[in-house]
């Protein structure tokens, strides 16, 4: 080094050795024996009497998700083959082969990265390779990773090589998306599927690791570390590495969520506060604040829906003994549980999973959290069950709305099946086949007074979708059907129904099938609804619509043989077994004919 004096020679070459020496905490961790391994017992014991037995496959697949110790378990297979000492199946780690496979020196492990090896020139220079003899080892050993990424030639190039490879060689295949990979390679490999560390054992090495490296850490978070690594030791490492330098003297709870960008539980648990008390401003705004501050939405969302699970545990009555939470945070957990129904809370955690999704695209990032949390909250009608109030503020609420309120002239009761001042023709034939409740005493009824529902075609245009919503999940052929029309007019408690097409009116009209969307209007609109449905043309006006007198109407002039035939094709078709079929199954319908 010309230019350097010898002491700041000697300094520059300590530090450069230094340098070279430091080793991320995950490689120096890494297991050196079967023992060693966590959370995969079934590959290391089959591993293990194979080799006890002397069966040693000539190919392996390892598969399973990032960080779970794949390519570890490779090394150990490549030490335990090839190990000088007589272990019985169990690297010794002090024999010469064992020592530089730990140092990562010896030349008859090779590992590939397939992802930037994944051409057929490279699998061509394998080939030629593999029939070399071993330079130190007893068996060459070629671990390939991530080898869902070769090319579909490259993959045909190893075939013949993966089936009859020489004796000394053993093909090791490493990859976390298995689905990939081309079954004539699959049905030549003994496959192992790596399993996701459990949380237990991500406590266990990270305790092992603080107390050998003399790492002060809080108990809340390296609990928080053991949950954000998913199952990978790998990851639960690297950021112990990280906070480890991060930290001065003791790496505390806010430290690490400072790290990884998250937000305290209690802001969670406030937020769930608000959606129990159903305030939409102080959630907007605590969601702002938290965007506001940094915290990653997508992060901040996540642990929104693990709460919210965990809110689902208690509700189920097993979550004390599921969550790892404090006495304190358990019992503000089940307060809350308390007030939400278990329904609401299986909606909200819907709504929010969705919100993930929508987060991905959004230009805004408050906005998917924003829409999902004012869905949750007002999306439902408080009258209907799956509101996101107690039964008790439920029930209290429905006697509240069936209180009689003062009015000049007492308000008439209409019972279902009854007809209504100008419409006594259609609704006689739609009673006989409508439902009757059962009701405690019978009422007069008053004709020229009909009661104001409160139903509005503004109001079922608005909740038009929550209606299908709330069909399709009991006939997927109706709320198809229903699609196919829309809101003309509200007469009193009577909603008019309009369809473009005859057989589209005539299954509404089937009595199943009109008690279902009667009840389905009733629930999301709050009141009681009864619907009567009309033929309407497709260019005429849908603001006066026309009822029909009877169910076969005369064709307008000039249409008729059109309407007619049209209407005869998509009886034809719609009687069809297997359009029946595809309409009862996935909620198919028939949009058009020619």
């Amino acid at each position: 080094m010309a230019g350097l004096s010898g002491t700041r020679y000697g300094l520059w070459l300590r530090m450069m050795e230094a340098t070279m020496t430091a080793q991320a905490l995950y490689r120096r961790w890494r297991s050196r024996t079967f023992e060693e391994v966590l959370g995969q017992e079934h590959v290391t014991r089959t591993l293990r009497n194979a080799l006890l037995s002397g069966r040693i496959a000539h190919a392996y697949l390892f598969a399973g998700p990032r960080g779970t110790g794949k390519t570890t378990m490779a090394r150990l297979l490549a030490k335990a083959v090839n190990c000088l000492s007589e272990g019985g199946g169990k690297p010794c780690n002090q024999c010469s082969i064992c020592q530089a496979i730990n140092e990562g020196r010896l030349l008859d492990l090779i590992e590939i990265d397939a992802a930037s090896n994944r051409g057929i020139d490279e699998i061509r220079d394998l080939r030629e390779k593999v029939g070399f003899r071993p330079n130190e080892a007893q068996y060459k050993v070629y671990v390939i990773d991530e080898v869902h990424m070769l090319t579909n030639e490259a993959f045909n190039a190893l075939l013949k090589t993966l089936e009859e490879p020489p004796p000394h060689v053993i093909f090791v295949l490493a990859t976390t998306e298995p689905h990939k990979i081309p079954a004539t390679i699959l049905s030549r490999c003994q496959r192992f599927d790596f399993r996701r560390a459990s949380l237990g054992d991500l406590r266990h090495k990270l305790n092992r690791i603080c107390e050998s490296e003399g790492i002060a850490i809080e108990t809340a978070a390296l609990e928080l570390i053991v949950r954000s690594a998913a199952g990978s030791f790998r990851d639960a490492e690297s950021l112990l590495d990280q906070l480890a330098s991060y930290g001065d003297d003791e790496i505390t709870l806010a430290q690490v969520q400072a790290v990884l960008g998250t937000v305290s539980s209690q802001a969670i648990g406030e937020l769930v506060g608000h959606l129990v008390k159903r305030d939409v401003a102080g959630g907007l705004d605590l969601i702002n604040q938290v965007v506001g501050d940094g915290v990653d939405p997508r992060q901040f969302n996540r642990e929104l829906v693990e709460y919210l699970r965990g809110l689902l545990l208690i509700k189920a009555g097993n979550g004390a003994s599921l969550l790892n939470v404090t006495a304190e945070a358990l019992a503000e957990m089940e307060n809350q549980a308390r007030q939400l129904s278990t329904k609401a809370l299986l909606r909200t955690v819907r709504l929010f999973n969705q919100a993930n999704l929508d987060l991905k695209a959004s230009l805004q990032p408050q906005l998917p959290l924003g829409l999902a949390f004012i869905e949750a909250t007002l999306g439902e009608d408080s009258v209907a069950e799956k509101g996101l109030v107690s039964e008790a503020q439920q029930r209290a609420g429905q006697e509240a709305k069936a209180a009689p309120s003062p009015a000049v002239s007492p308000p008439a009761v209409l019972r279902e099946g009854q007809a209504v001042e100008g419409d006594r023709t259609t609704q006689a034939a739609t009673a006989d086949t409508s439902p009757q409740p059962p009701s405690a005493e019978e009422t007069p009824t008053s004709l020229e007074a009909p009661p104001t529902s409160g139903v509005t075609l503004e109001r079922i245009r608005l909740n038009w979708a929550r209606i299908l919503a709330e069909i399709r999940p009991h006939n997927r052929s109706a709320e198809a059907l229903l699609r196919s029309g829309r809101a003309e007019a509200v007469e009193g408690n009577v909603i008019v129904l309009g369809f473009p097409y005859a057989f589209h009116k005539e299954r509404i009209e089937e009595p199943r099938c009109q008690a279902l969307v009667e009840q389905a209007f009733s629930q999301v609109l709050g009141n009681p609804c009864r619907v009567r449905c009309i033929l309407v043309s497709k260019s005429s006006s849908r603001t006066t619509p026309q009822p029909l007198k009877t169910p076969r109407s005369e064709p307008a002039k000039g249409e008729g043989k059109d309407r007619e035939s049209k209407e005869d094709k998509y009886r034809a078709i719609a009687e069809d077994p297997v359009v029946r079929a595809a309409v009862n199954k996935y909620g198919a319908q028939v949009v058009d004919v020619q």
